[in-house]
């Protein structure tokens, strides 16, 4: 399997306006300034709520969620066939990392999930005009709720994309885009231990 060397791990420890704490191996937590890098390389771009956007040390784009177990800085690899493998976390979640409409976002597996589902911000960020979409009520575990149900003209997930997949984009910001069935239909999946690997389909 070629792909990423495995080892890194980063977390989100604390933030405030314009700054984030991060801890890289286990290490002495880091105070970053937005464009500021740690001593590993970790460099931050934004923060949002509890939500830091970063560069990891192979160069992607990735979402850090405050109080999140730690994250590999590389969580999946690729074969030459273009399968991909994603290694489950402390918690036996499978995250990755990827796009819609080019837009990077952090997705976290959800077979429960009839659709790739995201908030209103990660909406915007994508181009998404989701209040043109079709409204619909869906249950949570916090009762009922509002969403929209859209389109996604791409949807990027390590070598694999797929377009024309439905979506729904909650009012509420989401912490994670659910990869839910819509997409996840559309490959193969296997599990290996805490390895999931997804081959595209069709």
């Amino acid at each position: 399997m070629a792909g990423f060397a495995f080892g890194t791990e980063i977390e989100l420890v604390g933030v405030s306006a314009d700054r984030a704490v991060v801890v890289v191996n286990g290490g002495a937590p880091q105070i970053l300034r937005r464009g500021g890098r740690t001593r590993e390389g970790v460099r931050l771009m934004q923060v949002a709520g509890e939500n830091a956007t970063i560069v990891d040390v192979e160069g992607r784009t990735r979402i850090l969620a405050l109080g999140e177990a730690p994250v590999r800085a590389a969580n999946h690899a690729t074969s030459a066939s273009g399968a991909l493998s994603l290694f489950a976390d402390s918690r036996g979640h499978h995250f990755a990392d990827g796009s819609i409409n080019e837009a990077p976002v952090r997705f976290l597996v959800d077979t429960g999930a009839s659709m790739v589902s995201l908030g209103a911000s990660d909406a915007r960020r994508a181009g998404v005009d989701f209040r043109r979409g079709n409204p619909v009520l869906t249950q949570t575990a916090s009762g009922p709720a509002r969403v929209w149900k859209v389109r996604l003209d791409g949807v990027r997930v390590g070598p694999i994309t797929l377009h024309g997949v439905d979506g729904l984009v909650h009012e509420n910001e989401l912490p994670f885009v659910l990869l839910g069935m819509s997409f996840l239909n559309r490959m193969d999946m296997q599990r290996d231990g805490d390895r999931l690997v997804l081959r595209k389909r069709y």
